[in-house]
């Protein structure tokens, strides 16, 4: 598997492009995270990468999605995003995941990355704004990877998210093909699809398009269509675990989970401090899921990390999910498992919803359901991903 993925690096991605996710993404990820040990050691939080939602405006409605608009939607002024990410970058953060909505309607997408040459980012996009022009730029600035939505085949895929949202990702994923960009695909593993989407044919199918990873998310509910029906049962959440396992050691492509760590134990990313989510009113939320906060990127005249630092909130919120999984192996995700403790801890918090919803309304009338932790650990048994999970932070910054 090892030798056939080094093949495909080198001959089915431009060299350029390779160097640069080297240098940019992997080895300033390893002093990324590096910087971020050392800051747990003193007790300071600051997460080695950033989440930019920067639109709530998307041309598509999936089930289960948490984004919901207002009005007209919300967008990130640029000189917001530009200021975090030069504030990030003096803590030794220089990855960065753009999103929405859709970010691709974003209008100074482009600029934000060819202002931060030495940062390198991930788009996460339904693929229907990767035109040629777009493909082309991608390829001159080097410094992306499009992340494309895809959950299944085209009949599960559409079920979720819409039709024509397969073919249009598909022919999104034949240009970045053609164009030699390194690139991945997310897929949101349900109830109705985790046969489907953890089979060979369908790793295979994005291997054949020059995918160079898959980044697998479980299913949660929320927004204003949350979809219960789609989430995994305990019994289904173990047989992912499994089939990770097995496809990781066949496979040449890199197969990403955000749930469970070297040794198979659970993980939440937010709890940990890896990753926070800015949202598209400036604020700095737990996970994207979770449209709340009380921090704001123009809190303290800019000063990022003093104002993650010195929140109450976020440190709060990690000593909430400790205390909920202590009986368990590892921390799960409160969303499924206690929505209604959620909402009242939020409450206490005195938290601003920002979901343009009543999210806290939402969560008490949640039923609970099995999340990641619900299952026996599972080691990794193959020797790179227990490398890259201890060494990188991938895996370890689950969205969505």
């Amino acid at each position: 598997m090892l030798f056939r993925f080094a093949y495909r690096g080198l001959t089915e991605v431009a060299p350029r492009l390779n160097y640069k996710a080297l240098r940019l993404w992997v080895w300033k990820g390893l002093f990324a995270l590096r910087a971020y040990k050392k800051r747990l050691k003193n007790e300071e939080l600051f997460p080695p990468f950033l989440f930019f939602a920067l639109t709530d405006a998307c041309n598509l409605r999936c089930r289960g999605c948490w984004i919901s608009s207002g009005g007209p939607p919300e967008s990130l002024p640029w000189e917001t995003v530009d200021r975090a990410i030069r504030e990030a970058a003096k803590q030794g953060v220089y990855f960065h995941t753009l999103l929405g909505g859709e970010p691709l309607l974003y209008p100074d997408i482009w600029k934000i990355v060819e202002s931060h040459p030495e940062c390198y980012f991930q788009i996460i996009t339904n693929g229907y704004y990767l035109d040629e022009a777009t493909v082309a730029r991608i390829r001159r600035l080097g410094n992306v990877s499009p992340l494309l939505s895809i959950d299944g085949m085209e009949a599960e895929n559409d079920a979720r998210r819409g039709a024509g949202a397969y073919a249009a990702a598909i022919e999104a994923a034949k240009r970045l093909q053609k164009a030699k960009i390194l690139y991945g695909v997310a897929a949101v593993i349900t109830g109705q699809n985790e046969q489907e989407v953890l089979t060979e044919e369908y790793v295979r199918r994005f291997i054949d398009l020059g995918a160079m990873y898959l980044w697998y998310y479980v299913f949660r509910p929320t927004g204003p269509d949350p979809s219960p029906e789609l989430c995994l049962s305990r019994e289904k959440m173990a047989e992912v675990r499994k089939r990770l396992l097995v496809l990781r050691k066949k496979m040449p492509i890199i197969l990403i989970d955000t749930y469970w760590d070297a040794v198979g134990k659970a993980v939440c990313p937010a709890a940990k401090g890896l990753g926070f989510h800015i949202g598209p009113k400036g604020s700095i939320e737990p996970c994207p899921p979770l449209s709340v906060a009380r921090e704001f990127l123009d809190d303290n005249l800019g000063d990022l990390f003093r104002t993650i630092n010195e929140s109450d909130f976020l440190r709060r919120f990690q000593q909430f999910v400790s205390k909920r999984f202590e009986d368990k192996t590892g921390e799960g995700c409160v969303i499924l498992e206690h929505p209604e403790a959620l909402a009242r801890f939020f409450r206490e918090q005195g938290v601003e919803d920002l979901s343009n919803r009543d999210l806290l309304g939402e969560l008490e009338a949640k039923q609970e359901q099995p999340s990641h932790s619900s299952i026996e650990p599972i080691p990794e048994d193959f020797w790179l991903y227990r490398f890259l999970k201890k060494t990188l932070f991938f895996g370890m910054g689950g969205y969505g």
